[in-house]
């Protein structure tokens, strides 16, 4: 007999959801309303392939963060690994790369939110989420190419009441929320919110024998939200966060991919598959992420007669910082420094093991020993990072009034960002980590390495759109929006500061260099970099048809463009590369051994603009009295500079940077379908393909013919929920959500060779391609009006996969993160 508790619990929920009595359906079917195209409509309206979770959804699946809906969402996909603020969402293919913007448009309560690191976060109060796929720009302007994720929450009402939730975990993971709200007087409602979340995480550093320091979390917010309803033709909406976390960062290994290694050591991990990857956490650096974030928002609506205009204010402050152990321990640049050298004897003399194939011996340098990066030793440095972002924006736009055939939209945005961003490799001396990007040599953890940039970025766009309904069963749409950008970038790095090992023209190491390879007299004779500008503009159109065939079932198109701005990547990126990476590779390496050079990597110091052209056709409809909704969707998109993320390594220390690829060819197609099958049972499934292909790549050429990074093939999700009524006015709830992603290439290199860092010796990446998984999450309790006690299990068949796999070719290897683990806990709210 199998008495194992989970087990029990998944078969009690599946068995509810899935086995609840069949009753015939009584209750109509409510209209779902959304605001796509920023006016009220109806989903079947919308000329577009929508995703909406309700009040409803969002409670029996017990939807917190964003990972929570994307995971219900076809189409879609999500990484969320490095740091909290580092969150890359993929929509058809288009993803958003990092150290830029994202490619979709975030809108929380009719504010459009610019900070990428916005979107990570705890949701309170949540009454719907729509996820609108394709372009978008033509509304919600730059960086909307992939789509756009609209959030809404409850006003606070005029009665006073609230909630408070408490939900408990393993790995001593908590959960705290509660809001209050109330009237202060005649048409002035309040609501004050806040919210704290602790957990160990799931994964141990073996070295510093720690359980709570490599994937813990610590974060808490206070949101504060007034409405003020002066007049029926007017009222405001004013909006207060600020949020802290204190986490950990980067909980990555590596992983080798180099066949010479495997077959002249007969170390199989030299060439190892990333999925059969065994992780093993042995950092001497406790690694860490802070941010803080504060924002504020008005937004004022007002009848004008005529018109409805809204406009709205926002002020957006988001700092992010990391801490981690170094990455550079391969290349031994630091292998001459006393502390290294000690540090090796003790964790040599303790009989510390290094997961193979590296290796630890009594000496630093090769062959006695083979390190790799995140070692419980000193000789691989530390890496400190900085994102600071301040930006603060306007619009105002006026909507048509009226049931004439002719609608109308208008408006007008300005924003305004500035961003700073720095990544430091520092000298670890057993002092920890100085969060600063600069220290200088006598200070306890000196900098070596250092990109340091402000960027800053002014944006005027105008935007309208035009609706006219033909027939009575026709309507065509035109949207039309221009951006233009104007960005500029000024580096930070001291110019007279030097390192003291690594230097500009890889080993031997004898430092005296600029920290900045930049500034390096080889390559900058002025030894200064001189601040940039440029601008970057683009008209984005969309045209769509809809047309109801019957009274049950329509047809829709749409071809839009979408526009991405281009940017700078920290200055000393072009440099960096072409002095340790193609100079080393080819003018040394594979010159030594008169073997020709491989084709250059073309990275620079400037991003290009993205653009991409989308065509998308579909049919919506319903049948069983509606209680059976369906619809299907094909797209083709075109992408012009896809910008994509590259992580470099080598006797540089770390780069994290951004390029472009000329050419990407998506299209896929997409089903859905939702069925209120009772007046107790509800369930849902989606899948979504997505064929892929690069076309042409001027920054690796060789990888034509590749998938594009961070793109799943395919995508599904599926589920079931039940509210059956019990006894009194309490209610058994039980709901089972399955999310599945197919396989996925993580970077433009794939199945082909590399010369690497280690004297040319050529990687194989056709083993870094994430396999695909699926997930199941439970949730089974019961309820009244004001009680609640649910039990979750969230991954309740524990599938162990991979979060993120970041090839770094001209290293031989990959930086994998491992997903979460299982979860279960107990969730109890209480309202009044």
């Amino acid at each position: 007999m199998n008495t194992n508790p989970l087990r029990q619990l998944a078969f009690c929920a599946l068995g509810v959801v899935l086995l609840a009595p069949v009753a015939p359906a009584q209750d109509a079917i409510e209209e779902i309303i959304v605001t796509a195209r920023q006016r009220e409509e109806t989903l079947r309206d919308v000329p577009g392939t929508v995703r909406v979770l309700t009040a409803e959804d969002i409670e029996r699946s017990g939807i917190q963060r964003a990972e929570d809906f994307v995971y219900m969402t076809p189409g879609v996909s999500i990484v969320d690994t490095a740091e909290v603020g580092d969150t890359q969402v993929n929509i058809r293919g288009i993803n958003g790369a990092r150290d830029a913007e994202n490619s979709y448009a975030l809108i929380v309560d009719g504010v459009l939110m610019t900070n990428p690191a916005a979107l990570n976060r705890e949701y309170a109060n949540l009454s719907q989420i729509e996820i609108l796929k394709g372009p978008q720009g033509a509304l919600y302007g730059r960086n909307a190419a992939a789509g756009a994720i609209i959030i809404t929450t409850d006003k606070p009402g005029g009665d006073t009441g609230g909630y408070v939730k408490a939900s408990g975990a393993g790995d001593n993971t908590w959960l705290y929320s509660g809001a209050i709200e109330s009237a202060l007087a005649e048409g002035i409602n309040f609501r004050v919110q806040g919210d704290y979340r602790t957990t160990d995480g799931f994964y141990e550093n073996t070295y510093l024998n720690r359980d709570d320091i490599m994937d813990d979390y610590r974060g808490y917010n206070v949101n504060a939200r007034l409405t003020w309803d002066p007049s029926e033709e007017t009222s405001w909406d004013f909006k207060f966060r600020y949020g802290e976390v204190d986490a950990a960062s980067i909980t990555f290994n590596a992983a080798f991919h180099l066949p010479l290694f495997a077959q002249l050591f007969g170390v199989p991990q030299f060439f190892e598959d990333v999925n059969d990857h065994e992780f093993v956490f042995q950092t001497n650096i406790d690694p860490g992420n802070e941010q803080e974030a504060t924002e504020f928002s008005a937004r004022v609506d007002h009848a004008l007669g005529w018109a409805d205009m809204r406009a709205w204010f926002l002020y957006s402050k988001i700092d992010n910082n990391l801490s981690a152990d170094g990455t550079s321990g391969a290349f031994g640049f630091f292998n001459a420094n006393q502390h290294c050298l000690n540090s090796v004897t003790e964790a040599f003399n303790a009989g510390v093991r290094l997961p193979a194939p590296t290796y630890l011996g009594p000496d630093p340098n090769f062959p006695v020993s083979l390190l790799g990066p995140y070692t419980p030793i000193a000789c691989d440095g530390t890496q400190y990072q900085e994102r600071k972002q301040t930006d603060f924006s306007v619009e105002v736009r006026l909507n048509s009034t009226g049931d004439g055939p002719l609608t109308w939209l208008a408006g007008a945005y300005f924003l305004d960002i500035d961003r700073e961003v720095g990544v430091n490799t520092g000298l670890d001396l057993g002092n920890g980590i100085t969060q600063e990007l600069y220290v200088p040599q006598s200070g306890d953890n000196p900098t070596e390495q250092l990109v340091h940039d402000r960027f800053s970025s002014q944006v005027m766009a105008a935007f309208g759109e035009l609706s006219y309904e033909m027939t009575e069963t026709t309507e065509v749409s035109l949207a039309l929006r221009f951006d233009s950008e104007r960005r500029k970038v000024e580096n930070l790095v001291p110019v007279n500061a030097l390192s003291q090992y690594i230097d500009c023209d890889g080993p031997p190491y004898t430092g005296n260099a600029p920290i900045n390879p930049g500034l390096c007299p080889g390559v900058n004779p002025a030894g200064s970099i001189a601040p940039k500008s440029r601008t970057f503009s683009q008209f984005q159109p969309k045209l769509s048809l809809t047309w109801d065939v019957t009274e049950d079932w329509t047809l829709f198109a749409s071809g839009g463009v979408g526009f991405k701005s281009g940017g700078f990547n920290n200055q000393g990126a072009k440099a960096t590369v072409d002095i340790f990476i193609n100079g080393l590779i080819n003018n040394v390496f594979l010159a030594a051994v008169g073997a020709p050079p491989q084709v250059p990597v073309g990275i620079t110091d400037d991003v290009d603009k993205e653009t991409s052209v989308s065509l998308e056709v579909g049919v919506k409809g319903s049948l069983l009295d509606d209680r059976l909704r369906l619809e299907a969707t094909a797209f083709n998109v075109q992408v012009d500079d896809m910008q994509f993320f590259e992580f470099l390594v080598g006797p540089f220390g770390l780069l994290r940077l951004n390029g472009n690829v000329d050419e990407v060819s998506l299209q896929g197609a997409e089903i859905g379908a939702t069925w209120a099958v009772t007046d107790i049972l509800d369930v849902y499934a989606g899948w979504g393909y997505v064929d892929s292909e690069i076309e042409a790549n001027s920054v690796r050429p060789d990888t034509v013919g590749n998938k594009s990074p961070y793109t799943p093939d395919w995508t599904a999700s599926a589920g079931a929920r039940v509210v059956m009524p019990l006894t009194g006015d309490w209610r058994l709830a039980a709901s089972a959500d399955v999310s599945a992603v197919g396989e996925t290439w993580f970077h433009v290199v794939q199945d082909q060779q590399r010369a690497t860092l280690f004297n040319g010796v050529a990687s194989d990446f056709t083993p870094t391609r994430r396999d695909s998984y699926t997930v199941l999450n439970l949730r089974v309790g019961v309820e009244n009006d004001r009680l609640s006690a649910v039990v979750f299990a969230k991954n309740a068949t524990e599938e162990v996969y991979l979060e993120e796999v970041i090839p770094a070719p001209e290293f031989g290897g990959t930086f994998i993160h491992p997903a979460d683990l299982r979860r279960v806990g107990l969730e109890l709210t209480a309202r009044f």
